[in-house]
């Protein structure tokens, strides 16, 4: 009786061990982040940056510019967005949107024009346009945008900054032709704030960055909680939303999906996604583009609100891998301008 007992007891401690190691085996295969391929990315963890100054978007005692979108290339022409504000006014809450053209591979810029102005009165924005980003595809141009209206309450019609009510929200416009016009889709703002204070976009959300992956589109895109206050900044969460079709609409990913990550910069490498955090001033990598690994952290010199060129984004480019170059923000006593930068 005893020996069956034993003999009993041995077998089902046998199965569970069993049931335990086709379990982890599932979820290795449920998150193949935990592996990375060294060879399929040679030289992401090797990264350092150099700038060189611009001309025709570059330091300027008239205008600021700031917050550029990333780059594409149509025929010959290269493209960039950015936000534009009149000196002495350096913050992107006081800007529209304007855009530039190069021959050069973005040493030499010709600025063409605005590309979107401020929403009309009452609309959620009416009092800035800013942080515009491009996704070109089947034919059209998708500009995709941060914009905010003046404080609710205040009596002036202005708006203040706070950290309580001066929500924003991302919009979408549209044209055929990358020197516009673009136009407002009618189910503007295409992505709001969570309306659950302890989430992580339940104040601000920014930065539209945009990715085709498996005939889905993604819109990576940062957050600021309600809760967090004046220090939100400083804690800012990085996540996803997804949708069928450029216009939408989007569904959020549940939860922020990379932390400390102020300025969103994303771009394909190999099958996988990378990502520059600025906060950790480190890069992460992630082939499903959701569950981040650490492939360099203490970077030094990094660019501020960069954008890349990033041929995936024009349409019906198939190529995979970025070249390495892009624009970004330089600040310096009280004025904003672009400059260009290298990775490598």
């Amino acid at each position: 009786m005893n020996h069956k007992f034993l003999l009993t007891t041995q077998c089902f401690v046998i199965i569970l061990f069993f049931l335990f190691i086709t379990n982890c085996k599932s979820k290795n295969r449920d998150n193949p982040i935990k592996t990375i391929d060294s060879s399929e990315l040679s030289h992401v963890d090797k990264i350092k940056f150099t700038y060189q100054e611009i001309t025709g978007i570059g330091q300027d005692s008239i205008y600021n510019r700031r917050d550029n979108s990333d780059i594409i290339k149509v025929g010959d022409t290269y493209y960039v967005w950015y936000s534009r504000m009149n000196s002495p006014i350096t913050s992107g809450y006081w800007a529209t949107i304007w855009y530039a053209t190069s021959k050069d591979e973005g040493y030499t810029w010709k600025e063409q024009g605005m590309a979107l102005g401020l929403g009309e009165k009452g609309t959620f924005d009416s009092h800035s346009v800013f942080t515009p980003n491009i996704l070109a595809y089947k034919g059209k141009y998708y500009l995709y945008y941060t914009g905010v209206k003046p404080t609710p309450g205040n009596i002036n019609g202005e708006f203040e900054g706070n950290h309580t009510t001066d929500i924003t929200a991302i919009g979408l416009a549209v044209s055929d032709s990358p020197d516009g016009l673009f136009k407002r889709v009618e189910n503007n703002p295409i992505l709001e704030i969570s309306n659950v204070p302890e989430d992580f976009d339940s104040y601000r959300i920014d930065d539209a960055s945009m990715l085709v992956k498996d005939n889905k589109i993604g819109l990576y895109y940062k957050g600021r909680s309600i809760i967090h206050g004046a220090k939100g900044p400083g804690l800012t969460e990085m996540s996803i939303a997804y949708a069928d079709t450029p216009e939408g609409p989007f569904t959020k990913h549940k939860g922020s999906i990379l932390d400390k990550s102020h300025e969103v910069l994303i771009w394909k490498k190999g099958n996988g996604i990378v990502s520059l955090a600025s906060i950790s001033k480190s890069i992460y990598y992630a082939e499903d583009g959701i569950h981040f690994s650490v492939l360099q952290d203490s970077l030094t010199n990094i660019p501020k609100a960069p954008g890349l060129y990033r041929p995936d984004l024009e349409d019906g480019n198939k190529g995979t891998e970025t070249p390495g170059w892009g624009v970004a923000m330089k600040s310096k006593k009280g004025q904003a301008h672009l400059v260009r930068f290298e990775m490598k």
